[in-house]
Order: C-alpha cells, then structure tokens, then sequence
C-alpha cells in the first residue's frame, strides 16, 4: 500500500459533481411529493388537479433547487479544503496498486 496525499480539489469539478448528486436527490424528492400530493389530494378532496399541479411543480422545481444549492455547496467545500489543506497539510489516503 502507497500513502498518497490530496492537496488540492478542482473547485468546479466538485461544484459539478455536488450538483448533479443533488439534483438526483432532488428528482427523486420531487418524485415523492408528486406521488404523495396526488394520493393524499384525492383522498381528502376528491380532486386531482391541484395535486398534479403541485406534484408538478415539485418533480420540476426540487431537481434545479437541489442541483444549485449542491453545485454551490461544492464550491464552497472546495474553496474552503483547499484553504485549509495549504495550511495543515493534504488528506492523506492509502492506494493500492491492483496491477491492471
């Protein structure tokens, strides 16, 4: 095993990843909602419409509120491991070789 160390994080390539990650979770969050606001709408008012839009609304809004709160966060855990990393060191990881 290698002891290797990360001194540094592309501020934009974790901004892009966090993003995407989140607005998965946000699709899927939205999804949720959707399924719920149309069940529980329809049982309590007999109505679907307000639900769907509702659901709508959320399976739309959630995955682009997520990814920017995500891509945001990102940036600013990038800014701030780098910061920290030139003043304390690198995070250190052990690598293994598996030879392909």
């Amino acid at each position: 095993m290698v002891k290797k160390f990360v001194r540094k994080i592309g501020v934009l390539s974790l901004g892009k990843i966090t993003g995407v990650i989140y607005a998965i979770m946000g699709l899927i969050i939205g999804a949720v909602i959707t399924l719920t606001s149309l069940t529980v709408g329809s049982m309590m008012y007999g109505q679907e419409a307000g639900g769907m839009l509702f659901g709508a609304g959320a399976i739309i809004a959630l995955p682009i509120f997520y990814g920017v709160l995500g891509f945001i966060g990102g940036v600013i855990t990038a800014l701030v491991f780098n910061a920290v990393t030139g003043v304390i060191g690198g995070l250190e990881l052990e690598v293994e070789d598996t030879g392909k």
